[in-house]
């Protein structure tokens, strides 16, 4: 089945509650189409990474990110219109219940995504002890809210062949509509997870291998026409542009631009691909570094570290010491850093994780351990209050942290502290964003189209110090807010 490319067929999954399997169905709903020869442009409503790095996996091509907090709703739909276009059919995985949101009016939620796209919402309920119950869920669910086009229901964790019938004799008798699929519950489908969610995609060849076979199976139980026959009837969208798409050089290119080393490896993988393409987009060259195998620092100008989970790679962190003392060398001659979380715990001195401590790069005065329950998790808004390299003071900053690590030892007479939480927790008394030399690490991560600043002030500050600025007498300091070399 083919759809002229003004018409943009799209589906939303979504579901009545977290845990309900719609990250599996999106999963094998997306290797399914594309294993029937269609190309797929995955979305994922929210602040997520781990999700996305998995729908990047079955697409073959990147998932982008969705958040109507952190880019309005204005630029959720610019997000989706400009990544869109790149497949024959888009697949949005929604978050938390269909209605859940930041406030009573549902703020965000994946039912306003829905809306905002114009695309109908396949539904998927956890069908455990429930027969004839599943229509008056349903049901319910339909009339919430009218505006939600609710294009059909898939059933999961279905019991026997017996229970699939009455459910879905009851979801066509007493909802009027289609039951586009109905998992069996007990086949290892789930995707094994930790603290944070999933456990990412790139860092298991076996588990990897594991979930491709699962999503082949799931495949099987989706009723694949039904379901593009309810794509191709979402409303057609205006033509968007394409969205610039990262470029990586490595070592060997000649550098006619500034060059941003980005630490992209198992311990860090969190990058949303629209921050990666605004630095490129705002003149850089990105520079890959694995922060466990790389054992020197490339000619870099500044750097860019994302979260990951590095705790989990701690130890081979820890055995790169060249690398670590590298980068520290690097901060302390004013290289431009920005780090996010994972980024921030590695600029550390040392990770405590089960009992184990791992020495880190020690270019920040602190130390990590790691904690059982959640430190920060959830929407950040924060305002900018002290001179940094990357933010003009008076700065509204929306973001997002999630994090089982808490800074410790902490020496405050070394750093400044330049974020003021009104909400979240960052590094704890409403307060984020530690400062030092050319350095900004945070626990809050933000979003290139919700911090339109963002990368054209990083390219700028990574073109100050190719350009010499930190061996020179005279530093822009009202442009950019950089720190003066300490000699």
């Amino acid at each position: 089945m083919t759809f002229p490319l003004r018409q943009c067929p799209r589906v939303v999954v979504a579901a009545p509650h977290g845990r309900s399997g719609k990250t599996t169905v999106t999963l094998g709903l997306v290797a399914a189409l594309v294993k029937r020869g269609l190309s797929v442009q995955p979305f994922k409503k929210g602040p997520d990474y781990i999700d996305p790095g998995w729908l990047s996996l079955a697409a073959g091509m990147p998932c982008r990110n969705l958040d109507a907090y952190m880019m309005g709703m204005d630029g959720v739909r610019k997000a989706f219109a400009a990544a869109a276009w790149n497949g024959d059919i888009a697949v949005v995985e929604g978050a938390m219940g269909l209605f859940d949101g930041l406030d009573l009016a549902g703020s965000g939620s994946t039912a306003e995504i829905a809306k905002a796209l114009s695309a109908p919402v396949l539904l998927v309920v956890d069908t455990t002890r429930m027969t004839r119950s599943v229509a008056a869920l349903v049901s319910g669910f339909q009339g919430f809210d009218p505006a939600v086009q609710i294009g059909g229901v898939i059933l999961n964790r279905v019991a026997r062949c017996r229970h699939e019938d009455m459910l879905r004799r009851a979801v066509e008798e007493y909802c009027g509509l289609p039951v586009l699929g109905a998992l069996p519950k007990g086949q290892g489908y789930d995707i094994p997870d930790r603290h944070l969610g999933l456990i990412p995609a790139g860092e298991s060849g076996e588990l990897t291998t594991r979930v491709a076979a699962a999503l082949d199976a799931i495949g099987r139980f989706l009723d694949l026409d039904a379901i593009l026959a309810v794509a191709g009837r979402a409303l057609p969208l205006p033509p968007g542009d394409t969205s610039p798409q990262a470029v990586f050089v490595d070592g060997a290119g000649v550098k006619r631009r500034p060059w941003i080393g980005v630490f992209r490896d198992r311990a860090f993988s969190f990058y949303y691909p629209e921050n990666l393409a605004a630095l490129t987009q705002a003149g850089a060259d990105l520079v890959v570094i694995d922060a466990t195998c790389d054992r020197e620092l490339p000619d870099v100008d500044a750097l860019y570290l994302g979260g990951g989970f590095p705790e989990v790679q701690g130890r081979d962190l820890e055995t790169n010491g060249s690398l670590r003392e590298a980068v520290r060398r690097a901060v302390e001659d004013g290289l431009p850093v920005y780090a996010e979380c994972g980024g921030l715990m590695y600029l550390g001195r040392s990770i405590t994780w089960r009992d184990q401590t791992f020495r880190m790069c020690g270019a920040l005065p602190f130390e990590v351990e790691m904690v059982d329950g959640p430190q920060g998790h959830g929407y950040v808004a924060a305002q900018v209050v002290a001179a940094n390299p990357f933010f003009p003071p008076g700065t509204e900053l929306r973001g997002h942290e999630f994090h089982h690590s808490r800074v410790i030892n902490l020496e405050r007479d070394r750093v400044a502290v330049c974020l003021r939480l009104s909400r979240g927790t960052g590094i704890g008394e409403a307060g984020d964003g530690l400062v030092y030399r050319n350095v900004l690490a945070s626990y809050t991560h933000i979003h290139a189209l919700g911090v339109p600043g963002w990368a054209k002030s990083l390219v700028d500050a990574a073109r100050w110090y190719h350009n010499g600025g930190a061996t020179s007498a005279t530093l822009r300091v009202s442009e950019l807010g950089l720190g003066r070399r300490h000699d």
